[in-house]
């Protein structure tokens, strides 16, 4: 059996993850460039925990200049095994509202800026995205929300936006009628990215608004945003806490193959695969190329 390693991303206002025992900064470098941050690695009831900023701390970068397959990447040199993503969103529903937390079980991509595969011209790989979400690890966060009474929906869909503006009132309203749950601007190409690499991945979305199709916030800010998160994060850190303490220490095989999603995707004949793409595959890809 492979040992459990549980990789945080914090999203807007969750910068440090105080729980952290033994604390350590890690620089770790990525041939796919600059990572948000340095990793932070420590345990919570003796856990191996792997902690990483996607903003970095002061929200330094927006959602279209985090490097997304840097950090990927960096976490999955640092062994990570199962990544929980924290990150903000608005709410599509009534039936969820500011300080809910959403359980996401499904996407929908509208992002155009950012780089959303590691693999391309030299070595193709088709990953399923059918089922984005290890089950498994979404379970665990259920089961950990509701040990901390924590208000949070078991499923539900993120439309990932570019940002970094907000949505116009026409596309809100479109977005509900399509019922979609929540919006948020970073759990892609996110998600993708962690299925490449074979790490299991799961999202607690945490409602910050209502977003602009609800009369109580035809002007969503910035600053409605921080003041709903700011309580949000505390709940944040409770539900990891939680999650760590119940976390099985063994990595556990993903029901749907996302631990080894390459198995299936890759199409590159050996003998025609770029060796300096390869090289740079080490981490996320070494297990199903054989590096």
């Amino acid at each position: 059996m492979t040992a459990a390693v549980l990789g945080i991303i914090g999203g807007s206002g969750v910068y440090d993850l105080p729980e952290l025992d033994n604390a350590c900064d890690e620089t770790i470098a990525s041939p796919w460039g600059e990572p948000s941050a340095p990793v932070r690695r420590g345990t919570i009831a003796g856990l191996p925990v792997v902690f990483l900023p996607r903003h970095d701390k002061g929200h330094r970068l927006s959602p279209s200049d985090i490097n997304y397959r840097a950090n990927i990447d960096v976490l999955k040199r640092a062994g990570v095994t199962d990544l929980v993503s924290l990150s903000a969103c608005g709410s599509f529903k009534e039936g969820l509202p500011p300080g809910t937390f959403v359980m996401v079980d499904q996407y929908v991509d509208r992002t155009y800026r950012r780089e959303s595969s590691f693999f391309g011209k030299g070595c193709v790989a088709h990953v399923s995205m059918a089922h984005p979400v290890s089950p498994r690890l979404r379970s665990h966060l259920c089961a950990a929300a509701d040990a901390e009474s924590i208000a949070a929906a078991r499923s539900g869909t993120y439309l990932c936006i570019e940002g970094p503006q907000f949505l116009s009132y026409v596309e809100s309203m479109s977005y509900k009628a399509l019922d979609y749950s929540v919006v948020g601007m970073t759990n892609m190409p996110e998600a993708k990215l962690a299925r490449e690499a074979e790490i299991c991945y799961a999202s607690a979305a945490m409602v910050t608004d209502f977003d602009c199709w609800h009369p109580d916030y035809a002007n969503v800010s910035a600053q409605d945003v921080v003041r709903v998160q700011a309580a949000n994060v505390e709940k944040a850190r409770r539900l990891i806490a939680r999650l760590a303490q119940d976390f099985p220490r063994d990595h556990e095989p993903c029901p749907i193959g996302s631990d080894r999603a390459l198995d299936v995707a890759l199409m590159t004949a050996p003998e025609a695969r770029d060796p300096e793409l390869l090289e740079k595959l080490d981490a996320v890809a070494g297990r199903a190329l054989r590096l």
